[in-house]
């Protein structure tokens, strides 16, 4: 610990009441020795102060120990008691001795200051708090480990739910496209038996008028299943190519680039010839074609 200038005061202060101790210890040796003197030769009795060794510093307490194992003084040679003098009414006062030099402190033994010391009394809760601070960031970082654990178990998880679901949807996709492909080859084949079996046309006037009668029934059809925008003019015609499947069953649809429809007329129009199959098929075997051009003219139902 770094001494400070209380505790320089302090030690002087000692040192003076350690002097004066010794002072009177070395006065009572001698008025030991001068037991035969009378009374009034003592003079004026000395006061000392009374000083417990273990409140002094560690400084003053090294010097008391090198001060108690220094030899003592050699007693005083008795010398021959010479004629009985006068004795004064009071002795003269004693002589000040000189002041001996105060300890220098020992620079070895002195503790070292630094700003990150512990004291003793300290050291052993401050030890503890850190052990309990390392068991609770050890507990944090077991805590985070098991966290992110479980966020990669639910991302796993959530990847195979979803690697499972393509795969269903791919099946089914699949599985549809099959369907479909077997109801357009059946109905293809329903198709070409009902060509072959439609007897030859004999009569051409005949099979103009069910044309025509074909012809009307697609436009009325697809008319019931349209609504005109109101920005397509009444009688516009646009013409509409088709291709179906026996039965009615449409498979393409598109309109003409000439259609004077703008492009919400023609999506409608496209919309209302998907919506209204099948198309008119029976009874019109006779006249039934594949690739169908109709001109759609624009009426209100």
């Amino acid at each position: 610990m770094r001494e400070t200038r209380a505790d320089t005061t302090q030690a002087f202060v000692y040192a003076v009441a350690l002097h004066a101790l010794l002072f009177a210890l070395m006065y009572f040796g001698l008025w030991w020795t001068r037991q035969g003197v009378p009374q009034e030769s003592w003079g004026v009795p000395v006061e000392a102060e009374v000083v417990d060794a273990s409140a002094l510093s560690p400084s003053l307490q090294r010097a008391l120990k090198r001060e108690a194992v220094k030899p003592p003084p050699p007693p005083p040679t008795p010398k021959a008691e010479p004629l009985p003098e006068p004795i004064p009414e009071t002795p003269p006062p004693p002589q000040p001795q000189a002041q001996e030099k105060l300890p220098e402190p020992d620079a070895i033994d002195q503790e070292e200051v630094r700003p990150d010391a512990v004291s003793p009394d300290t050291r052993p809760r401050e030890q503890e708090a850190k052990q309990r601070q390392q068991q609770v960031d050890l507990d944090e970082q077991e805590r985070q480990k098991q966290e992110q654990q479980k966020q990669r178990e639910i991302q796993q998880q959530i990847a195979r739910i979803q690697a499972e679901r393509e795969k269903l949807k791919r099946q089914a996709d699949q599985s549809a496209q099959r369907l479909q492909q077997l109801a357009d080859w059946k109905a293809q084949q329903a198709s070409d038996a009902a060509a072959s079996a439609s007897p030859p046309p004999g009569n051409p006037e005949a099979d103009n008028a069910l044309l025509g009668r074909y012809r009307a029934a697609l436009t009325n059809a697809i008319r019931s299943n349209w609504t005109r925008p109101d920005n397509v003019p009444l009688a516009a015609t646009c013409v509409i190519y088709i291709t179906q499947l026996a039965g009615g069953k449409v498979i393409k649809v598109q309109v003409a680039p000439s259609c004077p429809y703008d492009d919400l007329g023609k999506r409608s129009v496209e919309a209302a010839v998907l919506k209204a199959q099948p198309l008119p098929y029976a009874g019109f075997e006779s006249v039934f074609s594949r690739e169908l051009k109709l001109n759609f003219q624009a009426e209100d139902n």
